[in-house]
Formats: C-alpha cells, structure tokens, sequence
C-alpha cells in the first residue's frame, strides 16, 4: 500500500491542497511499521515545497 500512496503524492504534488488531502488519506492506509519510512520519503521527495504540510502531519503521526 505504501508505494500506491507515493504513486499519488507524486502525481498530485503539484497542488497544495491536493497534496495534502491525499498525504492525509494516505497516512491511514500504511501500516505503523512503515510511517517513519514513508516519512523519510516524503521529506526527500518534497521537503523543499511541502514542508509545513508535512511537518504539520507527521508530528501528529509520530
């Protein structure tokens, strides 16, 4: 499930409000042993442009 939900952060990260709509949904579809994982990946990826949605969601999920 993981990597479908990278698939769509990818494709939708052009659009804030889109990436975090879909980073939301995707943090309740991947299994608690793979969030810090797909947080790593997620800071690599987008770091840079969505960093305060980011920051926002895994300081809730961690």
């Amino acid at each position: 499930m993981i990597e479908y939900v990278k698939t769509i952060l990818e494709k939708v990260s052009f659009s804030r409000y889109l990436f975090e709509r879909e980073l939301r949904k995707g943090l309740r579809l991947i299994l608690p042993s793979e969030v810090q994982d797909f947080k790593d990946w997620c800071y690599t990826m987008f770091g840079k442009v969505h960093e305060s949605i980011l920051n926002r969601y895994f300081q809730l999920a961690i």
